[in-house]
């Protein structure tokens, strides 16, 4: 396993990161275990969860991924080995996060509520990564978010989120944070706060990054090259369409496109004929489409860890074998012309 720095601190997370967001729903606690338990033994130290899973969310089952790994931590007294990232959510409509039945937001309250039950269904007192899942300002969300447009509307100030972080990091809660479904503009707003003030400072972006969406290229790979934030990619895979198994409509059983009908970001003529091409290619190579996905992630230089979710061993094995494939000058150059005939289809 090769092992990347984690921003400007001194943690040394795996390239391959454990998600965990199907566990509770198409995951038993059981199989949440043992991913973790061969996780662990192919040295992978770093798992990624948060307040909201499982996925899809839902009040009956919110929570129960972290309870599963705070039942993991009490039966192996693993927790030393783990750097454990995990969420709060950002601005929302719903109110089954809260005690009092408040919509979500980035209020001090919130916030303090929300690591406060964190720690307590992980059963540890300590969060290595505390990220934000997604913005307390309006963002542009829906069919093409690349196209920005302004929106007004709530928001606690950036600075004063800031503030709450170096609380918690002070407090001992949380050792550093990070920010989820962010822009640049907000990871360098964060960032200016944080430097003029000299408090807890952003130390990654946990955003979409696969094939289908290198949006993260524009802008933000570069914050993350020059101001060390790194990127922790999600959906590598593409919600599993990379693999091919979506193609002509197909929806294999079991599949979260086939259980929760999730998957429209990634339903497009464009987007279809693209797979078709990546499949066609990693066949060529002699490389399992996934596995020639998920080397294309781990290869890129302002990439510190991909965040992998699988839900059997099989997929698990596979996803993590990706390290051992390499993708030389050739086969990014023909990755290349693809992106090029079709790019960002699924921003």
């Amino acid at each position: 396993m090769e092992y990347r720095r984690l921003g400007r601190t001194d943690l040394n997370v795996s390239l391959i990161c454990l998600g965990t967001m199907t566990w509770g729903q198409q995951n038993t606690e059981a199989e949440g275990h043992a991913q973790m338990d061969y996780a662990l033994d192919q040295g992978i130290n770093f798992f990624d969860t948060a307040e909201l899973y499982s996925i899809p969310p839902r009040p009956e089952t919110q929570g129960s991924t972290e309870r599963f790994i705070g039942s993991w931590f009490k039966a192996r007294g693993s927790r030393d080995k783990v750097i454990l990232a995990t969420k709060v959510i950002g601005r929302s409509d719903s109110t089954w996060f809260r005690d009092d039945g408040s919509k979500g937001e980035l209020s001090r309250a919130q916030v303090e509520e929300a690591v406060n039950k964190s720690l307590k269904r992980l059963q540890t007192d300590y969060i290595d990564l505390y990220q934000i899942h997604w913005p307390d300002r309006p963002m542009p969300w829906g069919s093409n978010p690349t196209i920005y447009r302004h929106q007004e509307g709530n928001s606690h100030p950036i600075d004063e989120t800031v503030e709450i972080m170096t609380d918690l990091v002070k407090a001992g809660k949380i050792r550093h944070f990070g920010l989820s479904n962010e822009s640049a503009w907000g990871t360098m707003t964060f960032l200016k706060h944080a430097d003029a003030k000299g408090q807890a400072r952003v130390q990654s972006v946990q955003n979409a990054y696969n094939l289908l969406n290198r949006t993260y290229e524009v802008a933000l790979a570069e914050v993350s090259m020059r101001e060390n934030v790194s990127l922790l990619a999600y959906s590598p895979l593409a919600q599993g369409y990379l693999t091919g198994k979506y193609l002509d409509g197909a929806r294999p059983a079991g599949t979260r496109t086939t259980l929760f009908n999730r998957g429209q970001r990634y339903e497009n003529p464009t987007a279809e004929a693209a797979i078709r091409k990546y499949i066609a290619l990693a066949k060529e190579f002699g490389l399992d489409p996934a596995q020639m996905a998920l080397a294309f992630v781990n290869s890129r230089p302002f990439l510190t860890s991909n965040i992998i979710g699988a839900t059997s061993m099989e997929q698990l094995k596979t996803d993590i074998a990706s390290i051992d494939v390499t993708i030389t000058p050739e086969l990014e150059e023909r990755i290349n012309a693809i992106h090029v005939e079709h790019c960002n289809p699924c921003p």
